[in-house]
């Protein structure tokens, strides 16, 4: 009889605490969802007419990529931790309830072929989806590659699939120029750069082949500065990048650039990524005034030689400097207006060294296509995320787009990393 009694006082006991548990984790989702606003219309930015932008989520973290599952799952890359983990997933893409997972921060993040796939600064892992297209184990994922430098500049290892098993990999150079000494002044640049061996350019890994290392990929694209932005583009089997272009022209140069020229120099590269491509960093940067490629100040340019850099490959469209190009997509959606079938969408992170000019960019920009190029002049899509006027021209703005989605109902959903709101866009014009 005692026990029976002694069972039965352990069995209560240990309910109440599953109770507890529960009734704390309950508690724990509600106070996530409670900070998570309803969809509601967001009157701040602009849009073309017949679109509708929604705020789904409010000051989640540092959200660089965002990844949309078929299902209309929202999974948020961090770059910083928040709360130890380093990836968000919003259920239902209404941010109805937040889960999170990964212990390691980053930018990229992509779904693909019933994997989730994420990077840190320095490896790319990937997650199993099950039936319902939910994250099986999200306390163990795979690695996939692992060894990619992480030096801190210029560390954000964002990602892109193909369609034929193959993940491509942006290693941004830890470098403005390949200086001797990096960023100071009258430092020549080295020459060849030894960076170009290990960073500078795009990586090809196999998607589906965990334990790879940086010696396994294939050096896919090379002499790209930074591509934060990068895509496949299904509809021609193509690789396309945006490049940050490099700062300090006039500061470090002042004798050849002006500080006109440096808030306007080096324009922004839309880059055509080909095996083998060969875009010229850090011995050239493109002038989109000249239309040309020209050869570096650190490399014996003066700003009207081409040099070596007549060879280097062109960019397909450039954009103002820097504007930071961090995210690109290509919409193959039914719901927007025909003329947005197949076309770019870019998101700009916004400048900060364009003074004394003002600062500039902090929008979503759409460049139509046709045969995978440039089918006419580019056109700001979204704006309004840099708040009033005289933030813009500032830099200390509201927002700064940063992550780009297309979700499988046709919408464009924003992400922004400066205090981490996510927009869905939906077009109900006629």
């Amino acid at each position: 009889m005692k026990t029976i009694k002694w069972y039965l006082s352990c069995l209560v006991f240990t309910c109440m605490i599953v109770v507890s548990a529960c009734a704390e984790e309950n508690n724990n989702i509600r106070d996530t969802a409670a900070k998570l606003p309803t969809a509601v219309a967001d009157p701040a930015l602009t849009l073309p007419d017949g679109f509708t932008a929604t705020t789904v989520a409010e000051n989640l973290g540092v959200v660089r990529h965002i990844a949309i599952s078929s299902n209309g799952d929202i999974y948020a890359k961090l770059e910083k931790l928040k709360d130890g983990k380093g990836i968000l997933l919003l259920k239902g893409g209404n941010a109805t309830a937040l889960s999170s997972f990964g212990n390691y921060p980053g930018t990229g993040i992509a779904v693909k072929n019933g994997y989730l796939y994420a990077s840190s600064n320095s490896a790319v892992y990937r997650y199993k989806l099950n039936a319902n297209n939910e994250v099986e184990n999200p306390a163990k994922p795979e690695t996939i590659v692992k060894g990619l430098t992480d030096r801190g500049q210029h560390n954000a290892k964002s990602i892109t699939l193909d369609d034929a098993g193959n993940i491509y990999v942006n290693i941004g150079a830890p470098s403005n120029s390949c200086q001797v000494q990096d960023r100071a002044v009258g430092s020549k640049g080295q020459d060849p750069c030894p960076i170009l061996e290990y960073a500078g350019g795009i990586w090809q890994f196999k998607a589906g082949t965990p334990g790879q290392e940086f010696k396994d990929g294939i050096r896919y694209a090379t002499g790209i500065r930074n591509a934060v932005a990068l895509s496949w583009n299904s509809n021609v089997n193509e690789l396309y990048v945006l490049q940050h272009g490099r700062d300090d022209l006039h500061r470090m140069f002042d004798d050849l650039y002006t500080v006109k020229d440096n808030a306007e120099l080096p324009a922004e590269e839309f880059l055509l990524a080909k095996k083998g491509s060969d875009f010229g960093w850090p011995y050239c940067y493109y002038d989109g005034k000249q239309e040309k490629k020209m050869l570096a100040p650190e490399y014996g340019g003066d700003g009207k030689t081409q040099g070596r850099c007549e060879g280097a490959d062109k960019p397909i469209m450039s954009f103002p400097a820097h504007l930071a190009p961090n995210a690109l997509v290509f919409y193959t959606g039914s719901q927007f207006p025909e003329k947005y079938k197949n076309g770019a969408f870019i998101a700009f992170h916004g400048s900060w060294n364009r003074a004394p000019e003002p600062q500039a960019g902090f929008f979503v920009v759409f460049v139509p296509m046709k045969d995978g190029k440039p089918n006419g002049e580019w056109e700001v899509f979204a704006d309004g995320f840099a708040g009033s006027a005289e933030k813009k021209a500032s830099g200390r703005v509201d927002y700064r787009p940063c992550g780009l989605a297309q979700g499988s109902d046709g919408a464009l959903y924003v992400s922004d990393d400066n205090k981490g709101n996510i927009w869905k866009i939906t077009y109900n014009g006629k």
